[in-house]
C-alpha cells in the first residue's frame, strides 16, 4: 500500500493557495473572454469541472521533520494552469505498492473549469502531500499533463523552466506552423511560434471542420482567419 497520509495542514495549505487563481480568475473577469467563447463577459466558476492534471509542474521539493518518532516527509510540488477557473490542486499517489525503482509516482491534479476558458496569463498552484514515517520511497515523480519533473533524492529540491509563451497576448497575431517561415506581413513581433506553444495544440483553419468538441481544459484552440491571423482562441 502506498504510505500517504493526507494531513490537516495539507487541506489548510491547499485552501490558502485557492487563493492566487482566485486572484488570476477576478483579472479574467474585468478583462473578458475573447468573442465567441463563453456568450456573457464572465470567467468559468472556479474548479467547476472534473479533476484533471494541471498543465505544467515547475517544482517539486521535499521538506523533511525531524520531529515525532521516525520524522516526516512533506512533498511539495509547485506548477500552473491555465486560468483562474482551476481549483482545488492536490497530488494524487499513482504507485501501487513497493515501486521497484523506489520512486513515488504522482499526478498533479485540480479541479478543471467547468467550459471554456479565455486566453490569459498561466496562474500559479501549488499542493503538498504527507509521506507517513518508514516509507520505502528514495525519489518523487510528478507528472503534469505537458511535463514531469523528478527528484531522485529525498529531502531535495527539483525544478524546471516554465514555458516563455502562455498565448494571453495571441489574439491577432499570425501563426507559423513548424517548418514554416513567416507570412506576408508577418513579423516576429506579430507571430506565434508553433514550437513556443509546448502544449496541446487544436488549430482550426477557414476550411476545417470540427470531428469532435469533448472539452480537454489543457489543449489550446486556435481559430484562424484566411490569412493566418488567430481571430479567436479558447483553452477548451
Amino acid at each position: 500500500m502506498i504510505k500517504v497520509s493526507l494531513l490537516s495542514l495539507a487541506s489548510l495549505l491547499a485552501a490558502a493557495l485557492l487563493s492566487v487563481p482566485a486572484l488570476g480568475q477576478q483579472q479574467q473577469q474585468q478583462s473578458g473572454p475573447p468573442p465567441g467563447y463563453g456568450g456573457p463577459q464572465s470567467a468559468p466558476p472556479s474548479g467547476g469541472g472534473p479533476p484533471s492534471p494541471v498543465l505544467i509542474v515547475t517544482s517539486v521539493e521535499v521538506l523533511r521533520s525531524e520531529r515525532g518518532p521516525g520524522g516526516l516527509d512533506v512533498v511539495r510540488a509547485r506548477g500552473l494552469v491555465t486560468s483562474g477557473g482551476w481549483g482545488q490542486p492536490h497530488l494524487l499517489p499513482i504507485t501501487q505498492g513497493r515501486p521497484l525503482d523506489g520512486v513515488l509516482d504522482l499526478v498533479f491534479q485540480s479541479n478543471a473549469p467547468a467550459g471554456a476558458a479565455p486566453l490569459g496569463p498561466f496562474m500559479p498552484v501549488e499542493a503538498i502531500l504527507p509521506v507517513e514515517p518508514g516509507h520505502p520511497y528514495s525519489g518523487v515523480r510528478v507528472r503534469a499533463a505537458n511535463n514531469v519533473v523528478a527528484l531522485k533524492t529525498l529531502p531535495g529540491f527539483a525544478e524546471t523552466a516554465p514555458p516563455k509563451q502562455d498565448c494571453a497576448k495571441c489574439m491577432g497575431k499570425y501563426f507559423v506552423a513548424k517548418g514554416t517561415g513567416l507570412p506576408a506581413g508577418a513579423t516576429a513581433e506579430n507571430s506565434v511560434r508553433e514550437e513556443d506553444l509546448p502544449y496541446k495544440l487544436r488549430i482550426i483553419k477557414p476550411t476545417d471542420g470540427i470531428a469532435s468538441y469533448a472539452l480537454d481544459p489543457n489543449r489550446l484552440t486556435l481559430v484562424l482567419s484566411e490569412d493566418g491571423r488567430i481571430i479567436d482562441a479558447a483553452w477548451d
